[in-house]
């Protein structure tokens, strides 16, 4: 590392322009701006002082900030307009301490691009400090200078550091340049670093392994390694219900429909516990991956089927493109079974050859067990769907195989219960008579308007 790497030009002083007062929020929002708060409000003797530094950093008193290695510096006023040079010291980091800083840093992928991102990684932090650095100050870490005479901080000092926590929220290379080194040499010193670190080292015979430089590793030696791996550890347990969302700021968003988006949370929590709960089921692994996610118009039905708040179906049916009536004929569908009862009740498709072979000779075997007609006893057959003698139920052969069984009422088609691998079992919900009333447990009938 060459001398003038690190002189005091530029890069080494950064003037901030005066922040607009503060609101009514915190100075610090993220982790490492409240523990740079935590340095200045557990160091200070005097609490008075410290609230009137933050009244003051609130209504814009301070000007400027000057950050540079080892300093702070920025002129503050009095509510009276009287001005005072204000300066706050924090310790430079030594070569060995920047050694083991950026070492640290360039050690995982991680620590770069977390700081790309303008954020400060508690890992970085944590792996300083366990070899023997300290990023962030602690007690006794922020040291106070002004010229009003206060031996202590005073309302001039920690309203500086009140207004350095939101330079620090913004950019944590502020906290590095009062380190010692400014975010480019920083950055530069990282990417050399990390290409050093990335350097295959030559085996015996020159290259990695003993082969020759440049001919890498064989991937026969990469999956034998893997034999040795340790096994993947115990699938959790699944927790006793479904966690609750987290509590709604309602003061900073007041036109939020705090109901309806209470409503999504819980749902989306109950949702998630039983795809966990489906995903520790044995023999998950084998089952068939899904198609695809939910189209909207079915998730809006799912939902609806979980409330009986009369806004939120409403405003899901808008969504969904139903209108009241045919939202809840499709919860009803919902209810007795999920998207495939849904595309049941929704879809008219028409069987091939061979899928229509299938289903007559299921009909037939269910004539020939006294379970009901069978195709040439009076059935009616449009596409995948037969309607029985009297025109009053009928069954409909699903695109996944399964039977489900409708009752009309009231002119319209209505589901009469869970689909069933044959027609017996769907008529068996139907029962003899087609214009009995459903079987008991199923779900209530839809509104009409």
């Amino acid at each position: 590392m060459t001398a003038d790497r690190h002189n005091h030009g530029d890069d080494h002083e950064k003037i901030f322009p005066a922040l607009p007062a503060a609101s009514g929020r915190g100075f610090a929002q993220t982790w490492w701006g409240r523990t740079w708060l935590s340095a200045l409000e557990d160091s200070a003797l005097d609490g008075e002082q410290l609230r009137h530094g933050r009244r003051y950093a609130r209504s814009g008193a301070v000007g400027a900030v000057s950050v540079r290695p080892g300093r702070l510096t920025a002129v503050v006023r009095d509510p009276d307009g009287t001005a005072h040079r204000t300066d706050v010291l924090v310790q430079s980091f030594t070569e060995s301490e920047w050694d083991l800083v950026l070492g640290t840093a360039a050690g995982r992928a991680g620590h770069i691009a977390a700081l790309l991102d303008r954020e400060m990684p508690p890992e970085l932090v944590e792996d300083a400090a366990a070899a023997g650095v300290d990023l962030l100050p602690g007690i006794g870490g922020l040291e106070p200078s002004c010229d009003c005479g206060e031996w202590d901080h005073c309302p001039h000092t920690a309203a500086l550091c009140y207004q350095v926590a939101r330079l620090l929220d913004r950019d944590p290379f502020v906290l590095l340049l009062m380190r010692g080194r400014a975010e480019r040499e920083v950055l530069a010193e990282l990417e050399e670093r990390s290409a050093a670190e990335a350097e295959p080292t030559a085996g015996p015979g020159g290259g990695p392994g003993g082969g020759p430089v440049g001919e890498g590793v064989s991937a026969a030696a990469v999956f034998a390694a893997g034999d040795g791996l340790p096994p993947l550890p115990a699938l959790p347990e699944l927790p006793s219900a479904p966690g609750q969302p987290p509590p709604l700021d309602t003061e900073s968003e007041p036109d939020l429909d705090v109901d309806a988006v209470e409503f999504l949370g819980q749902s989306a929590a109950g949702e998630a516990y039983r795809l966990l709960a489906e995903a520790l089921a044995p023999g998950h692994a084998d089952r068939p991956l899904p198609a695809g996610p939910p189209s909207v118009a079915e998730d809006a039905v799912r939902l609806a089927a979980e409330t009986s708040d009369v806004r939120v179906r409403a405003r899901l049916a808008r969504v969904s493109g139903r209108d009241r009536a045919a939202l809840e004929l499709a919860v009803r569908a919902w209810r007795f079974g999920g998207a495939a009862a849904l595309a049941v009740l929704e879809e008219d498709w028409a069987p091939d050859r061979p899928a229509l072979a299938r289903a007559s000779a299921a009909l037939a075997a269910a004539e020939a067990d006294g379970a009901g007609p069978g195709e040439g006893a009076g059935l009616r057959r449009v596409r995948a769907r037969w309607t029985l003698p009297g025109g009053e139920a009928q069954l409909r052969l699903g695109q996944e195989g399964r039977w489900w069984p409708y009752r009309k009422e009231a002119g319209r088609w209505l589901p009469a219960g869970p689909g069933g691998p044959d027609p017996e079992t769907a008529l068996a919900v139907l029962g003899p008579d087609p214009a009995a009333e459903p079987t008991t447990g199923q779900a209530p009938e839809p509104e009409h308007p």
